[in-house]
């Protein structure tokens, strides 16, 4: 591996973020929560795992991802399908399988699968993308992962997919019109959704983000308490392992989908606008690679990927704020989760490859 093709400001922001949600989670778990005491070396050890995959997705041929994009997008189906025949979960859902004690999420490797076998397909069809005929299996592709998690329910990881298919769209060249009918159609359909699809407690949730104290002690309370949790740091924090409403936890979920909240309450807005630069560094690197890529299937697989990261950033942080209807979302590398950080890593694995081999041409 030729050290001078390696992007080391994508590849150090990443690690850095990494180790900031290790610290974060280790202070969200010295709450009262006896059970979470030990997610901090829990999560250190996917880390380890995820950094491993890293650099081998680096030094992994290029040409095998696109080889073997439509074998892991029926494999990725059948694990979802299996979800919702024995997977694990609570409050009525299944979002987990379990190996030998481990849990598994499936829809966390659809999304990353859906982006390599998307990616393959648009650069096979080259300019035919502008007939909308020739849309037609694309639209297979992102449907049938986006039911299957839509099912278990996973509202939010099902949403993310409808953004990274429209950017990947965008970079192969659909014609505008066709865009904007698409959009205008998934706009249109809202109310099937909202009325066939949606669970309760979903509905709930999109209703108190209009007016969070409309039900305080129920659909809107995370909302609330994230939103007392941030105020209440301030400009500077509490202070490291001082924050309230996590360690008393009032904040449910702080240390996956709520982590945000740890670092503005502990760390204050400073340390709120330091995560939001880091975040903006990487996103940029993730753009100009993406952008600066000539192969077709290597530009739309870094779109993807960046559209990816930049949706969870988004709607976790929005959330977070009350600006966007509560998600379970993680935000990337920073809440607890074994999936979603091997995913996170091997896609800027994926990413960093595709760098390396655009500079050796």
């Amino acid at each position: 591996m030729n050290k001078k093709k390696i992007d080391w400001l994508l590849l150090l922001i990443t690690i850095l973020l990494v180790l900031l949600g290790i610290v974060l989670i280790y202070s969200a778990s010295c709450g009262i929560k006896t059970e979470l005491s030990n997610l901090a070396s829990r999560q250190t050890v996917w880390m380890a795992i995820g950094i491993f995959l890293l650099f081998l997705f680096i030094a992994l041929p290029y040409r095998n991802l696109r080889k073997a994009s439509y074998p892991l997008y029926l494999f990725s189906l059948l694990l979802l399908l299996l979800v919702l025949l024995i997977g694990k979960g609570r409050a009525g859902s299944s979002r987990w399988l379990t190996f030998g004690g481990f849990y598994f999420q499936p829809s966390e490797f659809a999304k990353l699968i859906f982006i390599l076998v998307a990616a393959r397909y648009l650069a096979d069809i080259g300019k035919k993308v502008k007939r909308f005929f020739f849309l037609i299996p694309y639209f297979l592709l992102v449907g049938i992962p986006f039911l299957l998690i839509l099912k278990q329910p996973n509202l939010g990881t099902a949403l993310v997919l409808l953004p990274i298919s429209l950017g990947i769209l965008w970079t192969a060249g659909i014609r505008k019109k066709h865009l904007t009918f698409l959009i205008a159609i998934g706009f249109l359909s809202s109310p099937i959704l909202w009325f066939t699809v949606l669970k309760d407690y979903q509905r709930a949730r999109l209703l108190v983000f209009i007016n969070p104290n409309a039900d305080p002690l129920g659909s809107g309370y995370n909302v609330i308490q994230s939103k007392i949790a941030i105020g209440s740091g301030g400009l500077f924090g509490k202070g490291f392992l001082r924050g309230t409403q996590s360690h008393l936890a009032f904040l449910p979920e702080y240390h996956t989908d709520f982590i945000f909240c740890v670092l503005a309450e502990e760390w204050g807005f400073i340390g709120g606008i330091v995560l939001l630069f880091l975040y903006s560094l990487f996103l940029k690197s993730l753009i100009r690679i993406a952008t600066s890529t000539s192969e077709p299937f290597a530009r739309l697989v870094a779109t993807g990927i960046t559209v990816m990261f930049a949706s969870h950033i988004f709607i976790n942080i929005g959330m977070t704020l009350g600006m966007l209807p509560v998600a379970g979302l993680p935000l990337p590398f920073l809440s607890y989760g074994g999936s979603s950080l091997l995913i996170f890593l091997i896609a800027v694995g994926i990413v960093l490859n595709i760098k390396k081999k655009e500079t050796m041409f």
